[in-house]
């Protein structure tokens, strides 16, 4: 079948953002086989929880890429460049000021934090340490997200994708050298994060500045815009938090299941996100191309692109399930897994492979339907989903690993429909600046 316009455009926008969203959980990865071999299982289940914390702080953030993402693609719709770039420089300056905060809030609560999850001592140790060091690369992993959001509204996707290989190169590079090297421990691939992270931070803000020179554009914080950024983020904040309930009460619920269960969480978590940033590609294609559209009024090419980019969701999540089943009997490998987590694992990717065509809708409308700023919808559906798979993950507890992951998948299946049966109205649809 011949490629339609639109499928020409979601291939330019999504394959770059293909490359710059599976950068991070394949480098993530690199992370936990390096520490998985150079330090044991105790270490990759640490390595879980307190990745889990600081994925929860950096995803709340999320806001910071999807709003601004939308906001500036609807101003550059509309023809209006400058005010573009002052969003994203708005947006900018909101993410330094919360990276800063979450390192002077989190800091002396990491023990507390790391003690919810129930994992015994010497994991806690380990993970509060990661998890310390981390915090200070926070203002950086922000500043990424903000400086994305800007690139993706201005329609660039491949400028993310060479900062993002840059960068995660380098974070895999330092924590080779770091643990496997100096011998630094968990810490090791804690400094490598911040450094690798700050450095890609530094290289966004240069993007930007030279972008709002050439515009005019200045500066200074404005806080008028600052606060309509932050306003804006408040339902996708509500929205990610409740996301961040579902995956936090899975690592909960794991670590009670016990040392095995939570390592072979912990990779099947890395592998479902990786293949979840496979998918969101097409989803952030969807929120430059909707932004941009509904800006310049434009109802019929974002019903059309929203069809197209549907059965891009659904036949992706195909391929991808299938590639699950067929590399599951080598991925614990991968992985220094010992016998328990080995079967742990391989019994769990059946389950992440049947799901991926529902998470393939599932991405799909989230992404069209924050590039139309409907953000208040997505909140409230992110209640209810969340209120469907609660209790089906707390019963987890008594039937094991596979039940939780079945109870993702409930989480899954309701979204589909929450998404689904708005998109398939009209209220979404709102024209203009």
């Amino acid at each position: 079948m011949p490629l339609t316009v639109h499928d020409r455009e979601i291939l330019r926008l999504a394959v770059p953002a293909l490359g710059a969203l599976v950068a991070e959980p394949l480098f993530l990865l690199a992370d936990y086989a390096i520490v998985g071999h150079g330090l044991g299982t105790t270490a990759v289940g640490a390595l879980g929880v307190a990745g889990m914390v600081l994925a929860t702080l950096v995803n709340l953030c999320v806001f910071l890429a999807y709003g601004t993402t939308a906001a500036v693609a609807r101003q550059m719709g509309a023809g209006r460049h400058e005010h573009a770039m002052r969003s994203g420089v708005d947006g900018l300056w909101l993410a330094l000021g919360i990276g800063i905060a979450l390192i002077v809030i989190c800091w002396p609560l990491a023990p507390v934090i790391i003690d919810l999850f129930g994992a015994g001592q010497d994991q806690a140790t380990e993970a509060v340490t990661y998890l310390r060091i981390s915090l200070l690369g926070t203002p950086g992993m922000l500043i990424v997200l903000a400086g994305t959001g800007v690139l993706r509204g201005l329609q660039d996707t491949l400028t993310p994708l060479i900062v993002a290989i840059g960068s995660f190169a380098l974070n895999a590079a330092l924590n080779a050298w770091f643990v496997l090297g100096l011998d630094w421990g968990i810490a090791g691939s804690a400094w490598g994060t911040v450094i690798a992270q700050t450095a890609g931070a530094l290289v966004y803000l240069r993007v930007v500045v030279n972008g709002a020179k050439r515009l005019g554009v200045p500066l200074s914080p404005h806080p008028r815009g600052i606060r309509t950024a932050g306003t804006a983020g408040l339902a996708l904040l509500v929205r990610t938090l409740l996301m961040r309930v579902v995956l936090v009460t899975a690592t909960v619920v794991a670590t009670r299941l016990g040392r095995p269960e939570l390592a072979a969480h912990a990779i099947a978590t890395q592998l479902w996100t990786l293949l979840a940033f496979i998918l969101d590609a097409i989803a952030i294609a969807g929120q430059a191309i909707t932004g941009r559209a509904l800006g310049a009024g434009d109802v019929a090419a974002t019903k059309a692109a929203t069809r197209r980019m549907v059965l891009w969701g659904v036949w992706s999540g195909v391929a991808l399930g299938l590639l699950v089943l067929l590399a599951r009997p080598f991925l614990p490998g991968l992985f220094g897994a010992d016998p328990q987590v080995t079967a742990e694992l391989v019994a769990v990717l059946w389950v992440v492979a049947l799901f991926q065509p529902i998470s393939g809708i599932v991405f799909v409308l989230d992404g069209v339907l924050i590039g139309a700023g409907d953000q208040r919808y997505l909140a409230w559906a992110s209640v209810w989903t969340t209120l469907a798979y609660v209790p089906a993950a707390l019963l987890a507890t008594n039937l094991g690993l596979v039940a939780l992951w079945l109870a993702l998948g409930v989480w899954m299946l309701a979204r589909m429909v929450a998404l689904g049966l708005r998109a398939r109205g009209t209220a979404w649809l709102v024209t203009g600046a």
